[in-house]
């Protein structure tokens, strides 16, 4: 559990945000609460600005300060959101390359300090770099076993959004996609999910042309039997499903480009909700060698990141 922190506390960095509390869950309450002043105080730190609550301010409506966020002006002048210049440079790149669809918000990118995407940038810039090598050394290791070498690193990726009768139709991504050369000539996917200040929660079940979609993706893969795919539309667990399901149906992909895929879901060893919603899925499956769950410090415990680089995300993300 997370150590708590009171309200006198959060109010004196502009932290007291009544969407940390999460509903009968006072432990991933605690870790929210904690994680929002642990970056406000990152922030204070360094003399950055405050940012706001909306990002954007606009003279008509009244904003507030937030101290989880970096003034949105600051923000993308000085990219302070991002620790090393392998991550900034990373951004710049993602930006610069647009895909069809995409749902990337740009100005939380730069200014929201407890966004997943900008840690995911954080954790994983380093290794897109022209020498691939590190990159394949971190993915081996994080995943053992794993096949081919590392040829791409991808930031948020999908082989195709919205696409009628690819899929899953709808506009889903990776936070990033490690591309995978394979022995036999073929191409492979590690697709990973960054997960950090976030919980697992209720979503709104999808219109049937969709679940029809999602149903037939996972009837084709055998991951679950019937019953558990019936009871996952609607749930907390539904974003999992999704994102694990995108790098199934690459392999059910009429193309044949695609030999192996996996999925991997990262998150805070100290985000209860993640932890106990990823044990709840991975019990529903039938065959769990498409999928794994890693927690981040297990990933810094590798030892394949540059030191520097895996001390500054330390510092930045985690107590």
């Amino acid at each position: 559990m997370a150590e708590p922190v009171t309200d006198r506390e959060l109010a004196a960095h502009c932290c007291l945000e009544t969407v940390d509390k999460v509903p009968g869950d006072p432990d991933t309450t605690a870790f929210k609460r904690r994680a929002r002043l642990h970056q406000a105080l990152w922030r204070e730190a360094r003399g950055l600005e405050i940012g706001s609550q909306p990002m954007r301010p606009q003279p008509e409506k009244s904003a507030r300060p937030l101290g989880s966020r970096i003034a949105l002006q600051v923000a993308r002048q000085s990219e302070a959101n991002f620790l090393y210049e392998e991550a900034r440079r990373a951004v710049r790149h993602r930006i610069a390359t647009p895909q069809p669809h995409q749902t990337l918000d740009e100005d939380r990118l730069y200014c929201d300090l407890l966004s997943s995407m900008p840690m995911c940038f954080n954790l994983f810039g380093v290794l897109q770099q022209p020498d691939l090598s590190m990159a394949d050394r971190a993915v081996h290791a994080w995943w053992p076993g794993i096949p081919g070498r590392v040829c791409a690193v991808h930031f948020e990726w999908s082989p195709g959004r919205r696409l009628p009768g690819q899929y899953l139709e709808n506009r889903s991504a990776f936070d990033v996609a490690f591309e995978l050369a394979l022995d036999d000539g073929g191409r492979g996917i590690l697709g990973v999910e960054t997960k950090y200040h976030e919980h697992c929660k209720q979503e709104k079940p999808p219109g049937l042309d969709r679940l029809t979609r999602y149903r037939g993706v996972t009837t084709v893969s055998g991951i679950l039997s019937p019953e558990s795919m019936t009871s996952i539309p609607g749930t907390d667990l539904q974003q999992i499903w999704l994102d694990h399901l995108l790098a199934l149906s690459m392999l059910q992909h009429s193309s044949r480009a695609w030999r192996w895929t996996g999925f991997m879901l990262v998150h805070p060893m100290r985000n209860p909700s993640f932890a106990r919603a990823t044990e709840r899925y991975m019990g529903l499956l039938r065959n769990r060698t498409s999928m794994r769950v890693r927690t981040i410090e297990s990933l810094l415990a590798a030892d394949v990141l540059p030191a520097a680089a895996a001390s500054a995300f330390a510092e930045r993300y985690l107590w």
